[in-house]
């Protein structure tokens, strides 16, 4: 990862999705179900530049319409021109008024850093890859707000903990439950909350009932 001063690391990760669409073809499997590299980098360029997938995209029941223009984008490179011209889309990242780029890290450093894992671990394992520590902080403090909303509905407690020592309670156990923790990398714990819970690196240690109650919510591998 190219390093990069300040705080807009989501564009260093921009990059880094960038080169794993680049390393495989158009029709590589990724972590998203039943979406190829094509239908990602489709969904990346529609999610800054299409209103209509905006909306379906953060409306339920608006799906139907974000999903059938990634389908529609991502079929138009199924060949090699096709594919890295949708990638260099995918690298023109939008201009500086643009409301994704005022949100910076908050709106894209989740985002990117998970879609860029979805390329890589697609078509199986893949060794780790180091974040600098700025990647790491801005992951750990979008981690908690992204797990609170994610298992709002689970029953147990939750604590993530991080190799290094930093912990962080997500939930507080109700009803007579106890509390699960969860130990991992802080990104492999992000890939976990945001629903890639089998191809996270992450450990898990609780009461079998609440290891359920919590793997009904957000399964682990």
């Amino acid at each position: 990862m190219t390093g990069m001063t300040g705080t807009r690391w989501n564009e260093a990760l921009r990059a880094d999705l960038v080169d794993a669409l680049r390393a495989v073809p158009p029709d590589a499997p990724t972590l998203c179900e039943g979406w190829q590299a094509c239908h990602l980098a489709a969904h990346v360029v529609l999610r800054e530049r299409s209103v209509r997938v905006g909306a379906g995209l953060a409306v339920p029941p608006l799906a139907g319409v974000a999903e059938r223009a990634i389908d529609e984008l991502a079929g138009t490179a199924t060949t090699p021109e096709g594919y890295a011209a949708l990638v260099d889309r995918v690298a023109d990242a939008p201009g500086r008024w643009h409301p994704m780029t005022w949100a910076g890290d908050l709106a894209n450093l989740v985002e990117f850093y998970v879609h860029g894992e979805d390329v890589r671990r697609g078509a199986g394992p893949v060794p780790p890859r180091e974040l600098p520590g700025g990647v790491v902080d801005g992951l750990w403090n979008q981690a908690r707000q992204l797990g609170r909303a994610r298992l709002r509905t689970a029953g147990c407690g939750v604590v993530l903990v991080r190799p290094d020592g930093p912990r962080a309670r997500l939930r507080s156990p109700r009803d007579g439950a106890g509390s699960v923790v969860v130990r991992g990398e802080v990104g492999e714990l992000v890939l976990w909350l945001a629903g890639r819970g089998a191809a996270a690196d992450v450990v898990a240690e609780g009461a079998e009932p609440d290891l359920a109650a919590l793997a009904r919510v957000a399964p682990f591998a």
